[in-house]
């Protein structure tokens, strides 16, 4: 048997590296990607797009990395938690240099659900080389990957934003599709919200049909931020997104060939589970972006387990609420008088 000599072996290498040159980049398997393809797409010129407030950001950020502020609250109206207007969007991500035609990479804190918000953002406006990174700069400071203080600069672009209609759902469609055996409702609220009790609108309770199936199953750990709270655990671990088979089977009693609408209260939480049902598969997601703010206070739209807000209710513990303010500011007054040196209850001394 012949064997190559070592110049043909090396005419080879060169030939395939060459050819390499000319294929495309290889894809994430879906939109929730790791550290590794993070820093890949970097070195590819990818957008990286902190969602954070501008005062996280400064305190450590992915180098390079845009922002805009907390996504959460610049993009959206402080009243219906509904976007704001087209052209107010179009300068905020132009001007941070954030365009929907390239790739871009939207990151925060690990697990939480406005990331996923910022992301069906872009995929509204288009995108399709937006990528969410879960784990988040938790993950990229757990990985040794090195932050930054210094504000990035990016270029401004001049952004002519296309919604793209089908991605989001309407309070009408939602209420015209109730009855359509094609079409399933996934509520991802927590079960108070989703049974009334917990009321965060003129109403309670939920879509019918709707499936509960709360967005915190999709991490490890669905009690990970109240152990966090409680100091029980040291690290973000159990926001993790669980395996794809562990998220088939969270999943399994719904249909992935079915149109899948997904709800909450204002569309951040139900973004998270619409980006999960994509990656494993689902075929037909949007998500309710009104969400149950706005089914909720549509009087006419039915809903199940209904509950109403109760003003009188309300009032009644504010004024309680008041009542045990001012009492302990007198007692904190009295405090201090006798810290003082002085008689409690004293206001002439």
């Amino acid at each position: 048997m012949l064997f190559p000599t070592r110049t043909i072996v090396t005419s080879l290498i060169l030939a395939f590296a060459a050819l390499a040159a000319f294929l495309p980049q290889a894809q994430a398997a879906g939109s929730v990607v790791d550290t590794a393809f993070v820093v890949d797409a970097m070195k590819r010129g990818a957008i990286v797009w902190d969602t954070r407030s501008i005062d996280e950001y400064k305190q450590g950020h992915i180098p390079g990395s845009v922002t805009i502020g907390d996504v959460g609250r610049v993009l959206r109206d402080d009243n219906t938690e509904d976007y704001i207007a087209l052209d107010r969007i179009e300068k905020l991500l132009g001007s941070a240099g954030i365009d929907p035609a390239k790739e871009v990479v939207v990151y925060g804190a690990k697990g939480n659900p406005f990331v996923y918000f910022a992301l069906v953002t872009l995929q509204y406006f288009g995108s399709k080389q937006a990528y969410i990174y879960h784990g988040g700069i938790d993950d990229w400071r757990a990985a040794g990957r090195p932050s930054s203080t210094e504000p990035a600069s990016p270029a401004p672009v001049a952004l002519t934003l296309q919604p793209s209609p089908a991605l989001l759902a309407t309070t009408r469609e939602v209420i015209a599709k109730l009855r359509n055996a094609s079409v399933q409702i996934v509520d991802v609220r927590t079960p108070k919200e989703f049974s009334g009790e917990d009321i965060r609108a003129l109403r309670g309770g939920h879509i019918p049909g709707a499936i509960n199936i709360p967005y915190e199953q999709n991490w490890v750990d669905p009690e990970a931020p109240a152990r966090l709270a409680r100091k029980e655990v040291a690290t973000k671990d159990g926001l993790a997104l669980k395996s794809v088979e562990q998220l088939k089977a969270l999943y399994a009693r719904l249909d992935p060939n079915k149109e899948t609408i997904v709800y909450c209260q204002s569309g951040v939480r139900a973004s998270e589970t619409a980006t999960v049902l994509r990656d494993i598969g689902f075929r037909n997601v949007r998500v309710y972006d009104s969400s149950w703010l706005a089914y909720g206070n549509t009087f006419e739209a039915p809903a199940e387990n209904v509950t109403y807000f109760n003003v009188g209710l309300l009032n009644g513990r504010i004024a309680a609420m008041q009542k045990r303010i001012e009492t302990l500011e007198k007692e904190l007054a009295q405090a201090r008088q006798v810290q003082a040196g002085k008689p409690a209850g004293c206001t002439t001394c």
